[in-house]
């Protein structure tokens, strides 16, 4: 039965079943039949399935959300009874944006890794949206407010957002000294998704101020946002984790510092129906601890309003 759900979860997460087969060595004749004696044994219908697209149905998710609390409760007593009680063995999958990622994330699983040698960490950096659930993530750092109801957060605090520029480019086309100037400038823009990043909110005489920028550059990787504004492309808005080395060093130049840009939540989600295994426990806390502690010491002072 186990394995059953395992294969009805590689479904899900691969979406399709042949590519699932490939993922478990099993071929798509047995993959349909493992399917077919699933809905059997349960006298439902799991999947609704077409020549392009599979989807759940009302049963299914039902299905797939107890499948992941199984599993879990069966890998967390396998390996108490195979390991013992301290130490943690096991997959862990996670995602973050790229370069939140690349700059504090990776660090601190690498760490991570090194106490713990019979773990093993899947990572997905993306800026974009993941489907916790679906793609059978453990947990994901995200920036912003939480859309989704059937998620739970644990908060790491407020991050700020920066508008920078390359020296080059300051030097070519001035800085702009107002946020009303950004129209004149070439913006750097972010998408996430469907949404393109093109309204900037700024706090003038402590009214919030949202303005519309242009930019001849849009980009769905941030670290791409960054490497373009280091090039001199144009101005790009960032969190000030992602490009505060390169405000220390010189690379970048903060532009309009007198107007508060928008804080942004910083925090760890997950799936609240899940039951999450002591490795996944352990990382998040470690996660929880570092970050949150890096957040409060880079707190920056309130600036000036003008």
């Amino acid at each position: 039965m186990l394995d059953g759900l395992k294969l009805f979860l590689t479904i899900l997460e691969k979406g399709s079943l042949s590519a699932a087969g490939r993922e478990l060595g099993l071929s798509p004749a047995s993959v349909s039949e493992r399917l077919a004696a699933l809905e059997a044994h349960y006298g439902v219908t799991l999947l609704t399935r077409t020549t392009r697209s599979l989807s759940l149905t009302e049963e299914g998710r039902t299905l797939a959300d107890g499948a992941r609390r199984l599993l879990a409760e069966s890998e967390e007593l396998e390996s108490r009874i195979r390991l013992g009680v301290e130490k943690l063995s096991g997959p862990v999958r996670l995602s973050a944006p790229v370069d939140l990622g690349h700059h504090r994330i990776v660090p601190l699983i690498d760490r991570f890794l090194a106490a713990h040698p019979a773990v093993s960490v899947d990572l997905d950096l993306t800026d974009g949206f993941v489907d916790l659930v679906s793609q059978g993530i453990d947990f994901a750092v995200r920036y912003g407010a939480l859309p989704d109801s059937g998620l739970k957060a644990r908060p790491l605090g407020e991050n700020r957002r920066v508008v920078c520029a390359s020296p080059a480019y300051v030097a070519a086309h001035g800085a702009p000294a107002h946020p009303d100037d950004l129209p004149t400038h070439d913006c750097i823009v972010m998408r996430f998704g469907l949404h393109t990043d093109r309204v900037w909110t700024f706090q003038v005489n402590g009214q919030p101020r949202a303005v519309t920028v242009r930019g001849r550059r849009v980009a769905n990787n941030g670290d791409l946002v960054r490497q373009w504004c280091l090039a001199g492309h144009g101005l790009c808005r960032k969190s000030v984790w992602d490009v505060q080395e390169d405000l220390d060093a010189g690379r970048l130049v903060e532009v309009l510092p007198d107007f508060a840009g928008e804080r942004s939540a910083l925090q760890i989600v997950y799936a609240g129906t899940r039951v999450q295994p002591r490795r996944v426990r352990a990382l998040m806390d470690l996660m929880a601890s570092e970050l949150s502690g890096d957040m409060g010491a880079s707190a920056p002072k309130q600036p000036a309003q003008g």
